[in-house]
Protein backbone atom coordinates (compact mmCIF):
# COMPACT_ATOMS: atom_id res chain seq x y z
CA UNK A 1 0.00 0.00 0.00
CA UNK A 2 1.31 3.12 -1.20
CA UNK A 3 1.56 5.93 1.63
CA UNK A 4 -0.64 9.15 0.68
CA UNK A 5 0.80 12.63 0.56
CA UNK A 6 -0.23 16.38 0.57
CA UNK A 7 1.46 17.44 -2.68
CA UNK A 8 -1.03 18.06 -5.16
CA UNK A 9 -1.00 15.65 -9.09
CA UNK A 10 0.56 17.70 -11.81
CA UNK A 11 -2.15 18.03 -14.14
CA UNK A 12 -2.32 15.88 -17.19
CA UNK A 13 -1.89 18.32 -20.08
CA UNK A 14 -1.33 17.39 -24.08
CA UNK A 15 0.90 20.42 -25.45
CA UNK A 16 3.89 18.81 -24.90
CA UNK A 17 6.61 20.16 -22.28
CA UNK A 18 6.34 23.30 -20.74
CA UNK A 19 9.37 25.53 -22.33
CA UNK A 20 11.78 26.50 -20.16
CA UNK A 21 11.19 30.26 -18.84
CA UNK A 22 13.16 32.88 -20.75
CA UNK A 23 16.63 34.22 -19.81
CA UNK A 24 16.80 37.31 -18.03
CA UNK A 25 16.86 40.19 -20.70
CA UNK A 26 15.57 38.53 -23.62
CA UNK A 27 12.31 38.40 -24.63
CA UNK A 28 10.28 35.01 -24.38
CA UNK A 29 9.95 32.96 -27.53
CA UNK A 30 6.35 33.14 -28.70
CA UNK A 31 6.93 31.32 -31.85
CA UNK A 32 7.98 34.15 -34.18
CA UNK A 33 11.73 35.55 -34.79
CA UNK A 34 13.29 37.19 -31.72
CA UNK A 35 13.56 41.11 -32.33
CA UNK A 36 16.52 42.71 -33.34
CA UNK A 37 18.52 44.02 -30.60
CA UNK A 38 18.15 47.79 -30.11
CA UNK A 39 21.39 50.04 -31.22
CA UNK A 40 21.86 53.91 -30.02
CA UNK A 41 22.64 55.91 -33.52
CA UNK A 42 25.75 56.40 -34.09
CA UNK A 43 26.58 59.91 -33.68
CA UNK A 44 27.95 61.90 -36.43
CA UNK A 45 31.59 63.10 -36.31
CA UNK A 46 31.48 67.16 -36.01
CA UNK A 47 32.76 69.07 -38.53
CA UNK A 48 35.95 71.56 -38.38
CA UNK A 49 34.80 75.06 -38.34
CA UNK A 50 34.80 76.60 -41.94
CA UNK A 51 36.93 79.20 -42.72
CA UNK A 52 35.22 83.27 -43.80
CA UNK A 53 37.13 86.36 -45.06
CA UNK A 54 34.98 89.15 -44.00
CA UNK A 55 35.30 92.13 -46.31
CA UNK A 56 35.05 95.12 -45.81
CA UNK A 57 34.53 96.52 -49.08
CA UNK A 58 34.72 100.32 -48.14
CA UNK A 59 37.98 102.54 -47.83
CA UNK A 60 35.84 105.85 -47.77
CA UNK A 61 37.11 108.45 -45.38
CA UNK A 62 34.58 108.51 -42.50
CA UNK A 63 33.21 105.36 -43.79
CA UNK A 64 30.41 103.44 -41.55
CA UNK A 65 31.83 99.73 -42.63
CA UNK A 66 33.45 99.33 -39.46
CA UNK A 67 30.22 99.94 -37.13
CA UNK A 68 29.01 97.04 -39.18
CA UNK A 69 31.54 94.86 -39.17
CA UNK A 70 31.84 94.89 -35.43
CA UNK A 71 27.78 94.19 -35.71
CA UNK A 72 28.70 91.20 -38.16
CA UNK A 73 32.34 90.20 -36.32
CA UNK A 74 30.01 89.79 -32.96
CA UNK A 75 27.72 87.23 -34.16
CA UNK A 76 30.69 85.37 -35.84
CA UNK A 77 32.48 84.88 -32.59
CA UNK A 78 29.01 83.71 -31.24
CA UNK A 79 29.74 80.72 -33.64
CA UNK A 80 31.46 77.51 -33.27
CA UNK A 81 30.97 76.38 -36.84
CA UNK A 82 32.92 79.75 -38.21
CA UNK A 83 36.42 81.18 -38.15
CA UNK A 84 36.51 84.46 -39.25
CA UNK A 85 39.23 86.68 -40.68
CA UNK A 86 39.20 90.09 -41.76
CA UNK A 87 39.97 92.27 -45.08
CA UNK A 88 39.94 95.41 -44.95
CA UNK A 89 40.37 97.41 -48.26
CA UNK A 90 41.36 100.39 -46.20
CA UNK A 91 44.57 98.13 -45.31
CA UNK A 92 45.43 97.89 -49.12
CA UNK A 93 46.18 100.50 -51.78
CA UNK A 94 45.69 97.91 -54.75
CA UNK A 95 45.15 100.17 -57.88
CA UNK A 96 42.38 99.89 -60.47
CA UNK A 97 44.96 98.92 -63.21
CA UNK A 98 45.64 95.50 -63.70
CA UNK A 99 48.55 93.32 -64.78
CA UNK A 100 49.44 90.13 -65.35
CA UNK A 101 53.44 91.21 -63.80
CA UNK A 102 52.60 93.06 -60.91
CA UNK A 103 55.09 96.07 -59.78
CA UNK A 104 56.78 95.29 -56.69
CA UNK A 105 54.85 97.58 -54.86
CA UNK A 106 51.97 96.39 -56.00
CA UNK A 107 53.10 92.61 -55.46
CA UNK A 108 53.44 93.39 -51.93
CA UNK A 109 50.08 94.88 -51.69
CA UNK A 110 48.48 92.00 -52.74
CA UNK A 111 50.80 89.28 -50.39
CA UNK A 112 48.29 91.28 -47.36
CA UNK A 113 44.88 90.19 -49.02
CA UNK A 114 45.43 87.36 -51.19
CA UNK A 115 46.88 84.33 -48.59
CA UNK A 116 43.72 85.81 -46.67
CA UNK A 117 41.14 84.89 -49.52
CA UNK A 118 43.01 82.09 -51.05
CA UNK A 119 42.88 79.89 -46.91
CA UNK A 120 38.71 81.36 -46.73
CA UNK A 121 36.25 78.60 -47.39
CA UNK A 122 33.67 81.54 -47.52
CA UNK A 123 33.07 85.05 -47.21
CA UNK A 124 30.99 87.61 -46.15
CA UNK A 125 31.34 91.04 -48.13
CA UNK A 126 30.50 94.21 -45.97
CA UNK A 127 29.33 96.89 -49.03
CA UNK A 128 27.78 100.46 -48.55
CA UNK A 129 25.76 101.46 -51.75
CA UNK A 130 27.71 104.57 -53.96
CA UNK A 131 25.82 105.48 -56.68
CA UNK A 132 23.57 102.60 -57.39
CA UNK A 133 26.58 100.00 -57.33
CA UNK A 134 29.27 99.16 -55.07
CA UNK A 135 32.70 100.92 -54.40
CA UNK A 136 35.51 100.94 -56.73
CA UNK A 137 37.90 99.34 -53.64
CA UNK A 138 36.18 96.35 -53.57
CA UNK A 139 36.37 95.84 -57.33
CA UNK A 140 39.80 95.89 -57.46
CA UNK A 141 39.93 93.64 -55.25
CA UNK A 142 37.74 91.09 -56.69
CA UNK A 143 39.27 91.69 -60.05
CA UNK A 144 43.46 91.47 -59.00
CA UNK A 145 41.98 87.41 -57.53
CA UNK A 146 40.13 84.67 -59.84
CA UNK A 147 41.37 81.20 -58.00
CA UNK A 148 40.79 82.57 -54.90
CA UNK A 149 37.03 82.86 -55.55
CA UNK A 150 36.08 79.81 -57.18
CA UNK A 151 33.86 77.42 -55.91
CA UNK A 152 33.03 78.94 -52.83
CA UNK A 153 30.19 80.84 -51.01
CA UNK A 154 29.83 84.53 -50.94
CA UNK A 155 27.43 85.84 -48.21
CA UNK A 156 26.48 89.60 -48.45
CA UNK A 157 25.79 92.36 -46.13
CA UNK A 158 24.74 95.98 -47.22
CA UNK A 159 24.15 99.01 -45.60
CA UNK A 160 23.16 102.63 -47.48
CA UNK A 161 19.80 104.93 -47.08
CA UNK A 162 16.69 103.97 -48.00
CA UNK A 163 17.78 101.08 -50.34
CA UNK A 164 19.61 99.28 -47.65
CA UNK A 165 22.86 99.03 -50.22
CA UNK A 166 20.60 95.78 -52.26
CA UNK A 167 21.18 97.56 -55.72
CA UNK A 168 25.30 97.11 -54.59
CA UNK A 169 24.53 93.57 -53.57
CA UNK A 170 22.46 92.60 -56.99
CA UNK A 171 25.26 93.84 -58.91
CA UNK A 172 27.87 91.62 -56.94
CA UNK A 173 25.96 88.73 -57.39
CA UNK A 174 27.05 89.12 -61.08
CA UNK A 175 30.71 89.58 -60.51
CA UNK A 176 31.03 86.33 -58.40
CA UNK A 177 28.68 84.48 -60.41
CA UNK A 178 31.36 85.19 -63.28
CA UNK A 179 33.92 84.18 -61.07
CA UNK A 180 32.78 80.60 -60.55
CA UNK A 181 31.48 81.69 -56.54
CA UNK A 182 28.24 80.97 -55.47
CA UNK A 183 26.46 83.29 -53.45
CA UNK A 184 23.91 82.86 -50.80
CA UNK A 185 20.61 84.06 -51.65
CA UNK A 186 19.91 85.33 -47.68
CA UNK A 187 21.47 88.64 -47.12
CA UNK A 188 21.28 91.14 -43.91
CA UNK A 189 20.85 94.88 -45.37
CA UNK A 190 20.67 98.25 -43.13
CA UNK A 191 18.28 101.00 -44.62
CA UNK A 192 19.13 103.97 -43.03
CA UNK A 193 22.49 102.32 -41.28
CA UNK A 194 23.52 105.43 -39.63
CA UNK A 195 20.33 105.81 -37.69
CA UNK A 196 20.38 102.35 -36.74
CA UNK A 197 22.88 101.73 -34.29
CA UNK A 198 23.62 103.85 -31.37
CA UNK A 199 27.39 106.12 -30.54
CA UNK A 200 28.29 102.90 -29.28
CA UNK A 201 28.05 100.70 -32.53
CA UNK A 202 24.94 98.94 -31.16
CA UNK A 203 21.77 98.18 -32.57
CA UNK A 204 19.22 99.95 -31.42
CA UNK A 205 16.19 97.31 -32.39
CA UNK A 206 18.51 93.96 -33.08
CA UNK A 207 16.16 91.77 -33.56
CA UNK A 208 15.22 91.63 -36.80
CA UNK A 209 18.60 92.18 -38.19
CA UNK A 210 20.31 89.30 -35.22
CA UNK A 211 17.48 86.91 -36.49
CA UNK A 212 18.37 87.33 -40.28
CA UNK A 213 22.04 87.30 -39.48
CA UNK A 214 21.39 83.78 -38.29
CA UNK A 215 19.53 82.64 -41.29
CA UNK A 216 21.98 83.90 -43.84
CA UNK A 217 25.15 82.39 -41.51
CA UNK A 218 23.62 79.22 -41.63
CA UNK A 219 23.11 79.04 -45.53
CA UNK A 220 26.64 80.15 -45.84
CA UNK A 221 28.13 76.87 -43.57
CA UNK A 222 25.89 74.65 -45.39
CA UNK A 223 27.30 75.61 -48.54
CA UNK A 224 30.93 76.04 -47.34
CA UNK A 225 30.85 72.08 -45.87
CA UNK A 226 28.60 71.24 -49.37
CA UNK A 227 31.43 72.68 -51.76
CA UNK A 228 33.92 71.20 -48.74
CA UNK A 229 32.67 67.51 -49.36
CA UNK A 230 32.18 67.81 -53.30
CA UNK A 231 36.02 69.34 -53.93
CA UNK A 232 37.57 66.29 -51.71
CA UNK A 233 35.75 63.99 -54.26
CA UNK A 234 35.85 65.98 -57.34
CA UNK A 235 38.50 68.85 -57.73
CA UNK A 236 36.22 72.01 -59.19
CA UNK A 237 38.36 72.74 -62.61
CA UNK A 238 36.13 75.67 -63.74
Amino acid sequence: MTPATDAPAAPASSAGPVPAPAAPGTAPDRGGPAPAPSRDPVPASVPRPSRVAVIVGSNREGRFGPVVADWLLGHLGDRADLVADVVDTADTRLPTALSHSPSPEVAAELAKVTPKLADAEAFVVLTPEYNHSFPAALKALVDWHYAEWRAKPVAFVSYGGVSGGLRAVEQLRQVFAELHAVTVRDSVSFHNAGASFDELGRHRDPAAADAAAKVMLDRLVWWALALRDAKSVRPYEG
